[in-house]
Order: structure tokens, then sequence, then C-alpha cells
């Protein structure tokens, strides 16, 4: 099997597909209703990236910077169209801690590391591993997700300029109260009700964006003191200038920055291919996998030389842009280039914006992710599973995605191994001749092979023991090496054993109890998970 190169995944790389699917032209309606989903996202983002600057401890519009490339770059090299790319909450409390040690030049040469070894991830088609994610994972990571998402909104609620002192999430801060708390649930009450009350009318502008329209109109025009975007930090700016790092070129910054760039590369694939399946299942499009990777590396590459923080998908805006009816690149595209124009022409105007608004857009949001039926089956299906979305809902939430997609992965494994282990059983008859079959049931594997070798009563056996393996399966070496300790205790005791029913692969392997086998021509025909060169080598020492 050839490795693949640079050169043939670039082949394989699609250009821009600007259509509804396949075969589907862009006509007028579809083109208003991605460029009104992609203002829609913009307005979205602008509250976000300055929020995520401040977590990590940068300037807000390094996160603005960051929101405008890695969503532009992933929007048109990405594996899946409709996906939001932008600064994320999740990398930035990953970076505060470089930043606050080492400064902001830094956090941009990781940055660009952090593009590399994503893009090798994608040469290398490590993308398609997301598929070994389980769906109760997926269950956790959305609802997770969803709950942090709600959590990230309580630092709207604050008093403006409380969240840049503080510097991160809900800490810290004097709290709204009085009629400023009341106006301020109030205008998000009233922006949610539009949102859902507006698709049942009509469906020509998204629900999002005239929640947004209205409520701003309501503020501006009864002049009432509520949070704004503006309080927060003014996001006038110009275009994102060209700037290498300013860093030593040397070993000791490359041990510095290699640690920082391999979480954060790892957070941001896991969250951009976890949402890559989670926008396939909305809008019924699969594959793309390690497009995605490449194209999120490349974008991370390009923002650390263009002063940005770096990014990752944004599941709340991916939510908030497919469900605004946005399903191809031009949304996703839109939404960047609208972000750029408000940082260098509308600022004066975005800055009105009520954050009373987008919070409550991002609530609808926080409704429409959060799996409401994975509630109703917890008392339904296994307690494994169940166990398995509770645990990756709650590390998400209070550790980080990638910690908890790993732990629900290593759970799911150790249990499907478990359940598999406990299926090794034997079925047991002696023929006219005097021998005992003893027919293997289930897989025989690591997690297997002490049940297998407790199947066997050597001292009671006859003087002819067959083992016929036709209802199980060899996986591996510990399964071989079983199969050679039973071999042997059986030849210690003076009785002769055959195997049967074996794989060609374990003909080859079973170097000791080789001999022992019989050969069929119903012998299944499959590969083992083993070294070969391995393998040889720990036999032929015995």
């Amino acid at each position: 099997m050839t490795r693949p190169t640079l050169g043939s995944f670039a082949k394989r790389l699609t250009l821009p597909d600007l259509s509804v699917s396949a075969g589907e032209e862009m006509t007028p309606a579809r083109l208003r209703t991605e460029l009104l989903s992609g203002l829609t996202v913009a307005l979205a983002l602008v509250p976000e990236a300055v929020a995520f600057a401040f977590v990590a401890g940068v300037h807000p519009l390094v996160g603005l910077y960051a929101a405008f490339l890695v969503g532009l770059v992933t929007a048109v090299l990405g594996g899946r169209p409709g996906m939001i790319s932008g600064a994320t909450g999740a990398l930035a409390v990953v970076m505060v801690a470089l930043v606050a040690e080492h400064g902001v030049e830094y956090l941009f040469a990781t940055v660009v590391l952090m593009g590399i070894l994503q893009v090798i991830a994608g040469v290398m088609r490590w993308g398609k591993f997301i598929r070994l994610v389980p769906h109760p994972v997926m269950l956790g990571f959305v609802n997770g997700l969803a709950i942090v998402i709600f959590l990230a909104q309580m630092t709207q609620f604050k008093v403006p300029g409380s969240v840049e002192n503080t510097g991160h999430g809900t800490g810290g801060g004097a709290w709204l109260s009085g009629a400023p708390l009341w106006t301020m649930l109030a205008l998000v009450a009233v922006t949610m009700a539009i949102i859902w009350a507006l698709p049942k009318f009509t469906k020509v502008i998204p629900a999002p964006l005239a929640g947004i329209a209205i409520t701003a109109a309501i503020v501006i025009g009864f002049g009432l003191d509520v949070p704004r975007v503006g309080d927060m930090a003014s996001i006038q700016g110009g275009f994102p200038p060209f700037h290498i790092p300013a860093v030593p070129l040397n070993w000791e910054t490359l041990e510095i920055i290699l640690p920082y760039s391999v979480i954060l590369a790892a957070i941001g694939l896991i969250e951009s291919l976890l949402t890559l399946n989670l926008v396939g299942e909305m809008t019924g499009k699969r594959g793309g996998a390690s497009q995605e990777c490449v194209a999120q590396g490349a974008a991370n590459v390009i923002t650390g030389f263009f002063g940005g923080m770096g990014g990752c998908a944004m599941i709340g805006q991916s939510m908030i842009n497919v469900k605004s009816g946005g399903r191809t690149r031009v949304a996703a595209i839109v939404a960047a280039l609208f972000l750029l124009s408000f940082i260098l022409f509308a600022s004066p105007l975005i800055e009105q914006i009520p954050l009373a608004a987008l919070v409550g857009v991002m609530f609808m949001v926080v409704i429409g992710t959060f799996a409401w039926n994975s509630v109703k089956i917890l008392a339904k299906v296994p307690l494994t599973d169940a166990f398995v979305i509770v645990l990756v809902t709650v590390v998400t939430v209070y550790s980080d995605l990638a910690v908890a997609v790993v732990v629900g992965v290593i759970v799911s494994a150790l249990a499907y191994a478990w359940n598999n282990a406990r299926r090794i059983h034997a079925r047991t008859y002696m023929t006219p001749e005097g021998a005992k079959v003893y027919q293997v049931q289930g897989p025989l594997f690591f997690g297997s092979s002490d049940g297998f070798v407790e199947l066997f009563d050597i001292k009671t056996d006859p003087a002819l023991v067959i083992v016929d393996f036709e209802g199980s399966r060899v996986v591996d070496q510990s399964a071989l090496q079983a199969i050679e300790n039973v071999a042997g205790k059986y030849e210690a005791a003076g009785k002769r054993i055959q195997l049967r029913h074996l794989s060609r692969d374990c003909h080859r392997l079973l170097t000791k109890a080789g001999h022992l086998m019989v050969d069929s021509e119903d012998d299944p025909d499959y590969a083992l998970a083993v070294d070969y060169g391995v393998r040889t080598g720990i036999l032929g020492g015995h």
C-alpha cells in the first residue's frame, strides 16, 4: 500500500462548489438566502470573536482577524459547505497560558505550527479516524457544547467592561441587576420569540437576522440603556497586515511552541470534524474529513502570518448558518467578507447592536443544538452508552472538547472489549471415537484470551481433544498466544490436540501449535491484527 503524497492528495481536493447540490444552479432566491444567512452569521461572530480574544489575553482585533481569515479560507477550501469557522473558546483557554508567559508573538508562531500539523494530518488522511467516534460520544459532544455556548453568554449579563477586565469566562465582574437586568432579559425574550415565530409566516428573511434587526431597532428607537457591542470593545481596524512572528528561530522556541501547537491542532481538528459530521447529518452530505483538515491547517498558517489567534469550526455559528438556509460556500464566504467590512467601514453601526439580540440568537442555537432526545433515551439505551453520554457532556463543560472525546472513545472501546470478552464460550460433545470436541464460540482476542484458556479441563479430558474455531474468530497476538498455551498444556499432559477451522494467517503464525492444525477446505480467510516480524520474534524465542 503506497503512502499518500501531497500531490496525490491535491488532485482529490475539490474546487469550491457554489451550487446547492450536484447539478442544481444558484438561483436568485438561493443567492439571497445565502447572502442573508452570511450576514446573520457575521453579526453573531463579532461578540464571540471579541470575547474569545479577551479569554486568550490578546487585543480584540486579533480575534476578529482570526474569525475573518479562518472563516474565509475554510469556506473556500473546506470539506463541508455550510460550516463556519473562526476563533473559538476551546482554543482560547489553551492559548491564555502561552500569551501570559511568552507574549502574543509566540502565539502567532504557535498558530503557524498548529496549521502545519493540521495540514500533515489531512495529507495523511487521518481525518477518517473520526469515524471511530461512537454515537453516544457525539451526543455528549453536542450536549456539552450546547451548555458551553449557554455559559459563554453569561458574560453578556455583566456590567460593560467587566469581561475585559477579568479576561475569562463567567468569573469576576459585576452582574447586571434591577431594571438593566430585566430590560436585558426582556430583549433576549423578544429576540427568541421572533426567531421562533417568524418561520411560521415567512422564510424570505432568516429568522435570526430579523430578530437582531427588530431588537436593535427597538433599542435604538427608544434609546434604551442596555449593553451593546461597542461596550465590549471597539471593532474598528484596518486590513490584517502581513506579519512574520517576531520570535527567535531556534530550538528553544520550538520547545516552547510545539506542545501548545500539538494540543491546539488536536482540539481544532476534533471540534472541526465533529462539527463536520453534525452539519453533514443536517444537510445530508458525507465525506470531506481529510479535506477539512487541510483547510483548517491552511487557514491557521495564513492566520498566524496575519496577526490572528487561529481557530477552528464553530458549532454555534454553523447551526445559525444551516438553520438560516445556508447550504453552500457562498454563505460562509459572505460571512467572512461582511465581518471584514464591519472592521473596515461599519464599526460605528455594528457597535450599536444590543448584546441582548445576539444573546437571544445564541440561546436559540443552544436549544437547537442540545440533543433533547438523548435525555429521553438515557433509561432505554445500555447503561454504558448512557454513562458515556453523561461523561462526555460533563468533561466537555469542565475540561475541554479534546479530552472529552478521547475519554468517551476510550470508555466506549473498553466497554466494547469487555462485552465481547464475555461472549467467549464453548460447546462440548464426545465423538464415537472417544475424542472430546470443543466448539469455541465468540471472538478470541486480548480481552477474552484468559477466558478461552479457562474453558478447557485438561486433567479429565480424553487422550484426543479437538478444538473447532468455526464459530470463533482469532483477532490478535494475545489470541494466538492463548491457543499455543492451551496446546502446550495438552502436550505436557501427554494428550493429543487438533485445531480446526483456523485462518491461513493462523497457520503461518502458530509456530508451536501449527503442526497440530487440521487443514480443511472450509477454513476461514481473514487477516490478523499482528506484525508478522514481531510475531516471529516472540514465538521463535520460546
